[in-house]
């Protein structure tokens, strides 16, 4: 999960489109009192800052951050338009991991938020494989037979949940609830679809996501074919 603070409903919306459309999980918040509440509930894996806000800056926020020992680890990313050496090196003073001056692209933000999230489990992120699978979950990458796949947000979850549950047969109905939600409108025909996508993708890797036929999908185990 990232949480993003970021009054600018503009760049607000820009940032949690991207994030959503890379596959991370993210939530944002126009103000520090909203962000204060969700923290309470949920910690996130990462959180995208900015300086200038309402009630609170971004600075006196980092500086709490870092001074809890709850927080005190959380990679920060600081995003402003403040672009002047004196913000910058008082944000990375106060603990900052790293620093992003508006106006910024989609993709050097992507590739700074996975070099952090990499520097802030080195070595320690598990990563799940089946034959020649292997996904990194901190990360949301997929690699194929050693290749990079790029996957939409519900491909990399439907992914995840099969491998995650290797062997286990799931209906097209149970994997609409537990990919898609409860409250999902559309038809089972969407699991397929994306199934035979996530296939292509996946190339010989994708003989793995076996039809369970009459039934629906698994993550066959090649150890047991």
């Amino acid at each position: 999960m990232i949480y993003l603070l970021e009054d600018d409903a503009g760049i607000r919306s820009f940032v949690l489109y991207a994030l959503d459309s890379a596959g991370y999980e993210v939530e944002g918040f126009e103000a520090p009192s909203a962000f204060y509440a969700a923290m309470a509930k949920q910690l996130p894996d990462l959180l995208l800052l900015d300086i200038m806000l309402p009630e609170e800056d971004g600075l006196s926020i980092l500086k709490k951050l870092r001074s809890s020992s709850e927080t005190s680890l959380l990679p920060v990313i600081m995003l402003t338009a403040k672009g002047t050496e004196y913000d910058k090196v008082t944000g990375l003073d106060l603990g900052a991991d790293d620093y992003i001056a508006k106006p910024f692209g989609t993709m050097e933000l992507i590739s700074r938020i996975k070099a952090l999230l990499r520097r802030s489990n080195p070595g320690n992120e598990e990563a799940m494989t089946l034959g020649g699978i292997t996904i990194y979950p901190v990360r949301r990458e997929v690699y194929a037979e050693g290749k990079a796949v790029s996957l939409t947000k519900k491909e990399y979850e439907l992914l995840l949940m099969l491998i995650r549950n290797k062997g286990t047969v799931f209906t097209r109905d149970e994997l609409l609830s537990k990919v898609w939600g409860y409250d999902f409108s559309g038809e089972s025909r969407t699991v397929d679809v994306h199934i035979r996508t996530l296939r292509s993708k996946l190339g010989k890797c994708g003989d793995l996501i076996e039809t369970a036929r009459g039934v629906g999908y698994k993550a066959g185990d090649p150890m047991n074919d």
